[in-house]
């Protein structure tokens, strides 16, 4: 090999960190300028409150008025003082430019438990301590999917990976709200890592945790509850784990605040009435239940799948896959459509790397597909380098006229991920009876 060749190998993985980390900067730029520059100038023009904004202060004030002061953090008063930090104000309904969103305690009692330990600190220093907590735990969960998923990678390519992931918008923005999605995030992936690596009592610990926000956690859950009923002998502890911080975690919860589920009901209800919160493809197919039937097809599709799956081990390269495909139905179905959810995303992008020639050696429609998936996962990047680039070099008004280009493939990409990851999965379920793949790196 010609000393040339040599270099240009040894270069190559550094070119893609620092392509990577470029990228990324470009989007935290486009973020902290532009983004949030004409949230800024369009709150003003309508008189729009704007306070600390942090998804985290709702769930810390009610979590030290319930442990120093015994309120009831579902309650309307303690409501009133979250809009108060939250927005600056208490929220008026005579304002039409008003945000509808009360932020009330919507959330188990059990997450003050998370939180007890930080009720006594100003809240300023609790959002400083919180954001550097995300940023380690998020970084943390491409390594643990990675693991999850069975895949090896040299330390260059994981910080690659690490550093898109970082500045990919879902996790700029859950790390600018302090969203506790980015924390429930790397718990699964935590979960999935720990029972491929045989570690089940462990996995089923943290998935129990996972549940404080339980429409992102329990589809997971309840995956993994049949994968472990289905060879019991062998994968009990997984539900020895889970039960027993489940049971932890709703009795103290009981202790704390008697009667606290039938509370929390109402607040959820409460929540999806002011918010009128819809699901990725009631986004994208708005017809009447059109999105709902939809969404019931997917997870009976899931459903047929997953269960041929479960009798793989958890350190078979299916499993992780298996764990992939739950997360994208979980994206698109949940009656969430905030993007910080798509950080569930992550182990469908890693499984669907790892496995591009086996897309891209297939039918002209998989490549096509394939090719379209990953157009949709770089827009926010080409759009946030196009955006910055302009801003940089003096067009800001353009580009704060353009800022929705990073959103527009905001609601086709779970939906493409969706249909890859199971394509994939219909792939390994097809051949769990003819051993194990084998997966291209």
């Amino acid at each position: 090999m010609r000393p040339s060749q040599v270099l240009g190998k040894s270069l190559q993985p550094v070119v893609l960190l620092v392509l990577s980390a470029v990228t990324a900067a470009s989007m935290w730029f486009y973020v902290d300028r532009i983004l949030v520059g004409y949230q800024v100038k369009d709150a003003a023009a309508h008189e729009r409150p704007r306070g600390n904004l942090s998804d985290l202060y709702p769930r810390w004030l009610g979590a030290r008025e319930l442990l120093l002061h015994r309120r009831n953090p579902y309650g309307d008063d303690i409501a009133i003082e979250i809009q108060k930090g939250y927005y600056g104000r208490a929220l008026d309904p005579g304002r039409p430019n008003d945000p509808k969103d009360q932020q009330g305690f919507a959330y188990p009692v059990y997450v003050v438990f998370l939180l007890a330990p930080l009720v006594g600190l100003p809240f300023p220093g609790v959002q400083l301590f919180f954001h550097w907590l995300l940023v380690a735990v998020t970084a943390a969960s491409v390594w643990l999917w990675l693991r999850g998923l069975q895949w090896k990678l040299p330390g260059t390519a994981i910080a690659a990976g690490i550093a898109l992931t970082l500045g990919c918008f879902p996790v700029v923005q859950g790390l600018k709200l302090q969203q506790l999605t980015l924390l429930v995030g790397a718990l699964l992936a935590g979960a999935v890592a720990c029972l491929s690596s045989g570690f089940l009592f462990c996995g089923g610990m943290l998935l129990a945790v996972a549940t404080i926000k339980p429409q992102l956690a329990w589809p997971l859950v309840a995956w993994l509850l049949v994968w472990a009923v289905r060879d019991w002998r062998v994968r009990r502890r997984l539900v020895f784990g889970f039960g027993l911080v489940m049971g932890l975690l709703l009795a103290g919860g009981e202790i704390i605040l008697p009667g606290w589920w039938r509370m929390f009901v109402h607040a959820i209800g409460e929540y999806h009435r002011y918010t009128q919160n819809q699901s990725v493809l009631d986004q994208l197919v708005p017809w009447g239940f059109t999105g709902k039937v939809l969404a019931v097809a997917a997870v009976l599709a899931c459903v047929i799948f997953l269960w041929r799956l479960c009798q793989r081990p958890a350190d078979a390269e299916e499993f992780g896959g298996a764990a992939a495909l739950v997360m994208a139905l979980t994206v698109l179905v949940v009656p969430m459509s905030a993007p910080y959810n798509q950080v569930l995303l992550v182990p469908v992008v890693l499984e669907l790397v790892r496995d591009r020639a086996k897309f891209l050696a297939r039918s002209r429609n998989r490549r096509l597909a394939y090719l379209v998936g990953a157009l949709l996962v770089g827009w926010q990047w080409v759009a946030s380098l196009s955006l910055s680039a302009a801003y940089l070099s003096g067009a800001r008004v353009w580009a704060l006229a353009h800022w929705t280009w990073p959103f527009f493939a905001t609601f086709a990409l779970p939906v493409w991920m969706f249909a890859l990851i199971f394509l994939c999965v219909q792939d390994e379920r097809s051949q769990v009876g003819a051993g194990p793949f084998q997966k291209v790196g």
